[in-house]
C-alpha cells in the first residue's frame, strides 16, 4: 500500500510536467523563462516548494531534532531577512529581466545596465554550476535516505529515481513543467507535514503531556544553543542575524530567483508574496515541529541519523497509505528544488559558459540531461549530510551573488573586475567560515555577504570609474 500511493503521486507530479509541453514554443527564452508568462500564484507556491525542499523536509527536521527550540530562529531569521530583501530586490530584478530580454540570472547579473562583461557571465556561470549541482546533489541524496528509512532500500536507488524523474519533464517542459510541478508539491508538502504533526501530538498525550516531556530534555526547550562561541546576549544576537542573512541569502539563489523572473507583470509582485510567504511561514512551523516531536518519539534515532526522523516517524505513527502520502511529501519537496537546480546550472551551461550560446531545444536538453547525471554522480559519492552539503552551497552561492545585487539595487555601477573580486571574496570568506567551525554559532553567510559588499565599498571609492555613480536608467525604471 505505501508503494503503491508512493508511486501514484509521483505518476500524477510526472504526468503533470509532461502535460506542459502543450505549452512550449520551443525557444531558449521559454525553456528557462516560460516567457516570463508565469501568474503570481504558481510563481508563489513554486518558489516556495523550491525554497523549501527535501532540505526542510529531512535536513531541517534533523537539525531541529537534534537542537531543539533554538532551531526556531532558522525559521524567524530565514523568513524575515527573506522578505526584507524581496522588497527591494525582487522587483528590480524583475524589471531589468524584461528591459535586457536575459534568460538567465548570470546574464541579468552581467548585464544590469546593459554593458556586457563577458568575464563576470563566465565566472557566474562556473560558480552556478559547481554550488547548484552540489546543491541538487543533496536534493537526490535526501530522496535516497528517505526510501532506505521506509522501505531499506540502498539510499542510491532514490537518488536516482529522483534524478530519472526530475530528467524526464525537465527535459518535456523546461521550467514552466518545473513550476506547474511545484505547484502540486507545495500542497503535497502541506498536507503531509500538517498529517504526521497532528498524529504525533496525539501520540505524545496531547499538548501538555508533550511539553512536559520536552521540558524534561536538558537544554532542549532554550531558546539559543549551549555552545555559541562568544556567550550570552550577544552570541545569541548574533546567532539570530546570522539566520536573518541566511534568509537576504534567497537574493543569490538563481534557482529560486528565476521564478520571480518569470513572473508575467512587475507589478504582480506583491500577490506573489503573498502565496510566498503565507505558504513558506505554515510549512516552515510544520516542520520545526515534527523535528521536536520527532526527538520526543524517537529519542534513539540521534544515535544513528537525525535526518531519518520524518520518514522513520511517519512509519511508525500513520497506516501505510498515508506513509505513502509522507514519502511522496518527502520526494515532492527533493523534486521541486531538484529540478530548479538542474535547469539553472542547464542555463547556465548553454547561455553563459559556453563560447557560443545554444539556441537548439535538443542542445538545450542535451545540457539538462548532462546536468542531471553530474548531479546524481556527485550524490553517489557525497558522503555529508543533506543539512550540511545544502547550507555549504547556499551560503557561498548568497555571498557570491547577492552583494553584487545588492549594490546593483542601489544604483550603483561596478567595473568588471571589481564585480569579480566581489563574487570571489564572499564565497572564499564564507567557506574559510565554515571551515574554521563557527557556522555553529554564526551562519557563514553573514560575513560571506559582508565581506564581498566590503571588498565593494572600501576599493570603489578608490577606482576613477563611476562605480559610484548613479545610473540614471535605474532611476526612471526601477521601483
Amino acid at each position: 500500500m505505501i508503494l503503491a500511493t508512493f508511486i501514484g503521486f509521483l505518476a500524477l507530479i510526472l504526468a503533470v510536467g509532461i502535460a506542459s509541453v502543450a505549452k512550449s514554443t520551443g525557444t531558449r527564452a521559454d525553456y528557462y523563462l516560460a516567457s516570463r508568462g508565469v501568474s503570481p500564484a504558481l510563481v508563489g507556491l513554486s518558489a516556495v516548494a523550491t525554497n523549501n525542499s527535501g532540505y526542510m523536509f529531512i535536513g531541517v527536521i534533523g537539525f531541529t531534532y537534534a537542537t531543539g527550540l533554538a532551531a526556531i530562529w532558522l525559521m524567524v531569521g530565514w523568513i524575515v531577512g527573506d522578505f526584507l530583501a524581496s522588497l527591494y530586490i525582487h522587483g528590480r530584478m524583475r524589471t531589468r529581466t524584461e528591459k535586457l530580454n536575459e534568460a538567465t540570472f548570470g546574464g541579468m547579473l552581467s548585464r544590469w545596465h546593459g554593458i556586457e562583461h563577458p568575464t563576470l557571465r563566465r565566472v557566474a556561470a562556473v560558480i552556478t554550476v559547481v554550488f547548484l549541482g552540489s546543491y541538487a546533489a543533496a536534493q537526490l541524496a535526501a530522496g535516497g535516505k528517505a526510501l532506505h528509512a521506509v522501505f531499506n532500500w540502498e539510499p542510491n536507488t532514490g537518488a536516482i529515481m529522483v534524478a530519472a524523474v526530475v530528467a524526464a519533464y525537465c527535459m518535456a517542459g523546461g521550467i514552466r513543467a518545473s513550476i506547474w510541478t511545484d505547484a502540486i508539491q507545495s500542497v503535497i508538502m502541506i498536507v503531509a507535514m500538517s498529517i504526521l504533526l497532528f498524529v504525533a501530538v496525539g501520540a505524545a498525550g496531547g499538548p501538555a503531556v508533550m511539553y512536559q516531556s520536552l521540558s524534561d530534555i536538558p537544554g532542549y526547550l532554550d531558546w539559543f544553543p549551549g555552545d555559541l562561541i562568544i556567550p550570552g546576549a550577544i552570541g545569541a544576537l548574533l546567532f539570530v542575524v546570522g539566520w536573518l542573512f541566511a534568509g537576504v541569502s534567497v537574493i543569490g539563489q538563481p534557482h529560486i530567483m528565476v521564478r520571480f523572473m518569470a513572473l508575467d507583470d512587475a507589478d504582480n509582485m506583491n500577490t506573489a508574496r503573498i502565496y510566498y510567504y503565507g505558504f513558506f511561514t505554515v510549512f516552515y512551523a510544520l516542520a520545526t515541529g515534527v523535528g521536536m516531536m520527532a526527538r520526543l518519539l524517537l529519542p534513539d534515532l540521534g544515535a544513528l541519523d537525525p535526518e531519518l526522523a520524518l520518514p522513520t516517524m511517519a512509519q511508525s505513527l500513520l497506516p501505510p497509505a498515508l506513509v505513502g502520502l509522507i514519502l511522496a511529501g518527502i520526494f515532492a519537496a527533493t523534486m521541486s528544488t531538484a529540478d530548479s537546480l538542474i535547469l539553472s546550472c542547464s542555463a547556465a551551461l548553454t547561455h553563459d559558459l559556453l563560447p557560443q550560446r545554444l539556441e537548439n531545444k535538443w542542445q538545450i536538453k542535451a545540457a539538462t540531461l548532462g546536468v542531471t547525471v553530474l548531479a546524481l554522480l556527485i550524490a553517489l559519492a557525497q558522503p555529508q549530510s543533506v543539512f550540511s552539503l545544502v547550507i555549504l552551497s547556499w551560503s557561498a552561492l548568497a555571498s557570491a551573488f547577492a552583494p553584487l545585487l545588492i549594490v546593483y539595487a542601489l544604483g550603483h555601477q561596478v567595473p568588471e573586475r571589481l564585480s569579480l573580486a566581489m563574487i570571489v571574496v564572499g564565497p572564499a570568506v564564507a567557506i574559510l567560515w565554515r571551515e574554521l567551525g563557527w557556522h555553529n554559532s554564526i551562519y557563514e553567510g553573514l560575513p560571506g555577504i559582508l565581506a564581498g559588499l566590503a571588498v565593494f565599498y572600501i576599493v570603489a571609492p578608490m577606482l576613477r570609474s563611476p562605480s559610484g555613480v548613479k545610473a540614471d536608467e535605474l532611476k526612471t525604471s526601477e521601483g
